[in-house]
């Protein structure tokens, strides 16, 4: 089993990679065949298709970068992290946080995406 650094890195390069075929590697290291990738814009499920919605991110946000903005921390299979993006001058435009699962053999069997800042608390 790879451990969670090792996954996690991958999953970052992968949305920083313009070559699919080298996305695609890294998808391979970070995620399950199957894995699953929500957020509130889009679904993926599998490599080529995760692939596929990163190249129309980036397609479409010329220069933006999607980065990992910390640690991860998780329990039993598990886990959630920060990340930011930022447009072509390092400008932030916006934040999130991931949760997922990690497999057996340690990469992502999902990955549900949330925008922006937790709302507050509701009356």
């Amino acid at each position: 089993m790879q451990d969670l650094q090792t996954t996690l890195r991958a999953y970052g390069a992968a949305w920083l990679e313009a070559d699919a075929d080298k996305r695609l590697a890294h998808l391979q290291i970070a995620l399950a065949d199957d894995g699953l990738y929500q957020d509130p814009a889009s679904e993926a499920r599998g490599r080529q298709a995760l692939s596929d919605l990163i190249a129309g991110f980036q397609s479409s946000n010329p220069g933006a970068r999607i980065e990992l903005t910390g640690g991860a921390d998780g329990h039993h299979d598990r886990i959630r992290f920060a990340w930011r993006m930022a447009d072509g001058d390092g400008n932030e435009r916006l934040r999130g946080i991931d949760c997922g699962r990690i497999g057996a053999d340690g990469r992502l069997t999902e990955i549900i995406g949330f925008f922006g800042a937790q709302p507050p608390e509701g009356d």
